[in-house]
């Protein structure tokens, strides 16, 4: 699969902002369209069975453009830092929106087979739960942690050695900012058990803002850029405390580091 990001860093240049998009006044709906578009073409393509990894990748990077065309702002960094590692490895991240489920995609895909850890709501969810499930997500309830970590532990390992990589969310939920302490060591815990590495993602997504009756059509803040950092494989040794401090303290450092981006 060809790589849409091609090298290890990308910026958006210029202003890509689509006629249409303003067209809508400055509100929210030219993105929306594009976005509930590409969730109902892969749903369909779901329920086909054809929604596949390519698949999957090409519909995240015409959301990435959808992103450029309503008025955002990429900056991505350390794209090269998935490729350190030959097979697959745990990738970790804080969590702010719906914007880097639907990307991250697009940048990894082309590198690295992977799936998610998800919530047992999203893949309920009318239209986008067939598409999620479809990717064959490794599921968790949030009502039973004892049994979330064995699930976790359990099918990530599965998963891992047939060479899909896992990406989870720590954080459990979506955050308005980057809290350590909500920031659990579920992933290193898999990454022990597996015997591969971490890769620390840190985002800053509040672009695509969470919606106050539906999630996931929030407002568009388009002065607000979108931030990606991959860190270097962190590699566990002992009980995991150590690289899992060292793993909040880069997202931590970035998530300061992006407060300084302009648009």
């Amino acid at each position: 699969m060809d790589r849409f990001f091609t090298e290890n860093k990308y910026e958006t240049k210029g202003n890509r902002r689509n006629i249409f998009d303003r067209l809508f006044l400055n509100t929210r709906w030219y993105f929306v369209y594009g976005y509930v578009k590409e969730v109902i073409k892969g749903s369909r393509l779901a329920l086909k069975n054809k929604y596949d990894t390519a698949q999957w990748a090409h519909s995240s990077y015409r959301i990435a453009k959808n992103i450029e065309k309503s008025g955002g702002r990429f900056f991505i960094d350390g794209i090269d830092n998935i490729t350190k590692v030959e097979g697959p490895v745990v990738i970790v991240s804080n969590h702010m929106s719906t914007l880097e489920t639907f990307v991250f995609p697009s940048i990894i895909c082309p590198l690295k087979e992977f799936t998610y850890v998800v919530k047992d709501s999203l893949i309920n969810m009318p239209v986008f739960g067939r598409l999620m499930k479809s990717r064959n997500p490794i599921v968790v309830s949030r009502k039973n942690s004892r049994q979330d970590l064995l699930n976790v532990i359990k099918q990530g390992k599965e998963n891992i050695e047939k060479g899909i990589s896992i990406l989870l969310f720590p954080e459990g939920t979506r955050q308005e900012s980057f809290n350590p302490e909500k920031f659990n060591s579920l992933g290193v815990k898999l990454a022990k058990e597996a015997g591969v590495p971490v890769i620390p993602v840190a985002i800053k997504t509040d672009f695509w803002g969470n919606g106050k009756l539906i999630k996931d059509i929030g407002p568009i803040r388009r002065k607000e850029p979108v931030c990606i950092a991959f860190g270097e494989p962190v590699y566990i040794e002992g009980n995991g405390k150590a690289e899992n401090r060292q793993i909040i303290d880069y997202i931590s450092q970035k998530v300061e580091e992006f407060k300084t981006y302009k648009v």
